[in-house]
């Protein structure tokens, strides 16, 4: 099956510093149709103001993944961890029993990001963070892991059994992803439009698959992708 969540109809939070689109139920936001997917809770779409960003804050037992799309998030955690993660590139924080940190937009310019929260495979556990680097040119007309708990990727580890994957794709190009049997995915599309087993799919829409063996984009734009395959 195929479910496309026109962003038009996501959840809506606009703060002045900050302007979320929520893919889930999240805050505010609810909708009993809209819990997660598999293992996939929040799916949130930010822009963040220059200067702006959210003070300290705990969290516990979830797999948190920031994907910065434009600009740049500097984070701070209670663990003593201090890294800044540009456009392109990603980071993770397991929460385990419980850590507390800060996300800001230190940059001149608003910060536009992803950031995707995953259920553990179990509570508990010591918490950590790290980040790393993925030019995009290493992942053009190909998906690439950049966070993964399933044994055999080389990614960003996180405690779920799960994958976060992303891929930049030509216009006219295709680009496919096998989802094996039981699992779910869902796949956004930062820029570009696309077409996604045959559907048309505008940027920044929510598309939950299942079911579907293999998952086919075609980018009728220049596009940039990027995909969760969770159980």
């Amino acid at each position: 099956m195929i479910d496309i969540r026109k962003f038009d109809t996501l959840g809506h939070a606009n703060h002045g510093w900050l302007d979320a689109r929520h893919h889930f139920s999240f805050a505010n936001y609810h909708d009993p149709k809209r819990m997660g997917w598999g293992a996939l809770r929040v799916w949130n779409d930010d822009a963040i103001a220059a200067q702006a960003g959210f003070p300290p804050h705990p969290h516990r037992d979830m797999e948190i993944i920031t994907y910065v799309r434009t600009g740049a998030i500097t984070h701070r955690d209670s663990m003593g961890n201090t890294g800044r993660t540009a456009a392109g590139d990603v980071q993770v924080m397991s929460a385990g029993t419980g850590v507390t940190h800060s996300e800001f937009n230190l940059e001149d310019e608003e910060t536009t990001l992803f950031q995707i929260w995953i259920m553990p495979d179990r509570d508990g556990g010591n918490p950590g963070w790290g980040a790393r680097q993925f030019p995009k040119n290493d992942r053009s007309g190909q998906f690439i892991t950049l966070a993964s708990g399933i044994e055999g990727d080389e990614a960003l580890p996180i405690r779920a059994n799960a994958r976060v994957a992303a891929a930049t794709v030509n216009a006219g190009e295709s680009v496919s992803y096998d989802l094996e049997a039981g699992r779910h995915a869902y796949l956004v599309a930062a820029k570009g439009r696309i077409r996604v087993n045959g559907e048309d799919a505008d940027p920044r829409d929510g598309i939950a698959l299942r079911d579907v063996g293999t998952i086919m984009v075609e980018a009728l734009d220049d596009a940039e992708l990027v995909l969760v395959d969770s159980l």
